[in-house]
């Protein structure tokens, strides 16, 4: 039992030795990718901003025309009855032809 575990933990530390060898060589590619992923995320965070700037901006174009909508609906009068009225007069006189 004692020789398997020692043959694992040999194993364990031959995959450790390669991983910890391959991944000097890949340091500067790896400081690139951090690099250019900053960058995106600096161009990515710009653009939330102006996307934010923008939707205040129509946020506030709709509260206005909202306004607006509901300044001139409160001066529609109400057209039931004068449907109705209309209705009385095309059973009255229309029908009678």
């Amino acid at each position: 039992m004692k020789k398997l575990w020692s043959i694992i933990i040999g194993i364990g530390v031959v995959i450790v030795g390669i991983l910890a060898m391959s991944s000097k060589g890949s340091k500067k590619q790896f400081k690139k990718d951090v690099k250019e992923n900053k960058k995106k995320v600096k161009d990515v965070q710009s653009n939330t901003k102006k996307l934010k700037k923008e939707k205040a901006v129509i946020k506030e174009k709709i509260t206005k025309t909202d306004a607006k909508i509901k300044k001139t609906k409160s001066k529609i009068k109400n057209t039931k009855s004068t449907k109705k009225t209309i209705s009385n007069f095309k059973k009255k006189y229309k029908s009678k032809k």
